[in-house]
């Protein structure tokens, strides 16, 4: 089945015009020339789209069907031909996934750093867990993703861009109870019994679990709560401990009265921010441009959690 983009332009004319005469007007060209492309769309389409009346044009039952179609077809045209327009022009997109134990603290000021260097770049959020983005990224569906690194991919390029350590969160009373001292606070001191985390899947959990030498599999650690903002209202209230990002702790203590924060001793423990590219893709100013924002926002933000 052979058709042009002409010939359904045509199509649409004649059916709302219901004449020829007047639809080749509409469409510039002469009513012969017209006619010859409404018989080959017929032709290609297997039967009459038009029902010609001595003063009236009307659609066949396939032409109908056809129409609807038509109409479709011409308005993705119609999108698509903007849309070469807008990036000949120099408007791009980007498309950027992020976990969501990132997203709420980092896209603010990310999204208004991007628009700052770009006002035309359009961009579109996809968050999920690691896993998801990954599949994502190898899928062609997001251009990079901000997760904790490594990513485990090893088609796929790393960035580091920033460490955002971890605080141990609780209500006053469980924090006060672990002594004054943050030096003699060590994640692998915390009993399984005390500790509350996100749901399995997030890679929080895991690194909370490894960093406190923990084992998923003895069934006495909490793991539930499905965001950081449930977690902090749930320790804040006295339902256990919890370790939290350097990233979200300003936001958090601020929605959350209640929770108090405690810094470990040295050595604090950590995660690694990084943006995620798959290795076909080409290192263009985008990513670095991209990279740039990401770290500069991220640093500021666990920089003023440490004065």
């Amino acid at each position: 089945m052979n058709f042009t983009l002409r010939q359904l332009l045509y199509f649409q004319a004649v059916a709302e015009q219901r004449n020829f005469g007047r639809a080749a007007q509409v469409c510039n060209v002469s009513q012969p020339a017209l006619s010859v492309q409404i018989k080959a769309l017929e032709e290609a389409m297997g039967g009459s789209l038009l029902e010609r009346q001595a003063r009236d044009i009307l659609l066949t039952p396939l032409g109908r069907d056809v129409l609807e179609r038509v109409r479709s077809i011409l308005e993705a045209a119609d999108h698509l031909e903007k849309f070469a327009h807008d990036h000949s022009g120099g408007h791009r997109s980007l498309s950027l996934g992020i976990i969501p134990t990132v997203a709420p603290y980092l896209l603010p000021g990310v999204l208004a750093g991007l628009r700052a260097g770009d006002v035309s770049l359009r961009v579109q959020i996809r968050e999920a867990r690691t896993d998801g983005l990954i599949s994502m990224l190898r899928n062609g569906e997001i251009d990079a993703a901000v997760l904790a690194l490594p990513s485990g991919g090893v088609d796929l390029y790393e960035q580091p861009l920033f460490e955002d350590r971890f605080l141990l969160a609780g209500s006053g009373e469980r924090v006060r109870r672990l002594g004054v001292n943050p030096d003699a606070v060590r994640p692998v001191d915390l009993k399984a019994a005390q500790l509350m985390l996100l749901e399995d899947g997030h890679c929080l959990t895991d690194q909370a679990l490894e960093v406190c030498g923990q084992d998923r599999s003895s069934g006495q650690i909490n793991m539930g709560a499905s965001s950081l903002a449930t977690l902090s209202r749930l320790v804040a209230e006295g339902f256990g401990l919890t370790l939290m990002p350097e990233l979200a702790a300003r936001s958090e203590t601020e929605a959350v009265p209640g929770l108090q924060l405690l810094r470990f001793g040295s050595p604090q423990p950590s995660r690694t921010i990084g943006l995620v590219r798959r290795n076909s893709t080409a290192s263009e100013e985008w990513f670095d441009g991209l990279s740039h924002v990401v770290q500069q926002v991220g640093e500021r933000i666990v920089k003023n959690t440490r004065i």
